[in-house]
């Protein structure tokens, strides 16, 4: 990859303030002050359009594995909610999300989001050139299953730059996934983690997806490029 591609992808100049995640807010606030933060930074939100996706980031809370879209729900006193940002700029596109705590939230909940933000750096540890690519499930799925957790196996991360959604195809539990890691590779690692059921129930609308015992769920996702001797976080604030 060129190397004038780093600092766009590297989202330093796209904060989000997460003191606004208050008991009350509605998802669809939250997708309206990141829209406006990508905007503001010269950027276009990727998700916005992308296969009939309506809205700029997806918002899963609690059972929601992934690709919630945002609406009128208020959140609750002691909810988790994933919120998923990808941004266009100059060109290129960058894929980040993070889990995060409204109000008081649950010792349980907080080990949950603990252990999956522990299990992208694991996956993230786990690369470099020559590196085969199952060493990224294998890492996380040890580090998963010490705690208890499931790791879900249909939601994978991919390759990103020029286009969203490419090649390669990044499983993040175990498999036997042939080939390796190239230097100027860029992908994601984008592990989901469930206090129960690993299964997934999609609504009618084809995107938000939930687990299928209502079991919670936490994602943590980097965009990463791969060096000769390790990993670089591309998305970090």
């Amino acid at each position: 990859m060129d190397s004038s591609v780093k600092p766009l992808l590297d989202q330093r100049e796209l904060y989000f303030d997460p003191e606004i995640l208050k008991p009350s807010i509605t998802t669809n606030e939250i997708d309206k002050e990141v829209h406006q933060m990508i905007i503001d930074a010269g950027a276009y939100p990727s998700p916005l359009g992308y296969g009939g996706f309506p809205k700029s980031v997806c918002t899963s809370v609690n059972e929601c594995m992934c690709h919630g879209i945002p609406d009128s729900r208020q959140l609750q006193n002691g909810d988790i909610i994933n919120i998923d940002v990808t941004v266009y700029l100059d060109g290129y596109h960058g894929d980040t999300s993070k889990t995060f705590f409204c109000g008081e939230v649950s010792d349980e909940l907080k080990n949950l989001v603990k252990v999956t933000e522990e299990c992208l750096e694991k996956g993230i540890a786990a690369c470099k050139d020559g590196a085969l690519f199952r060493r990224i499930g294998k890492k996380i799925s040890e580090h998963a299953e010490k705690y208890g957790f499931g790791v879900v196996e249909r939601f994978v991360g991919h390759g990103v730059g020029r286009v969203f959604h490419s090649e390669p195809i990044i499983i993040h539990n175990r498999n036997e996934k042939r080939g390796r890691m190239v230097e100027g590779e860029t992908f994601t690692i984008e592990p989901i983690l469930s206090m129960g059921s690993i299964d997934s129930i999609t609504w009618p609308d084809n995107w938000t997806t939930l687990t299928a015992d209502g079991s919670p769920a936490a994602q943590f996702e980097h965009t990463i490029l791969i060096t000769k001797t390790g990993a670089e976080i591309l998305t970090t604030c």
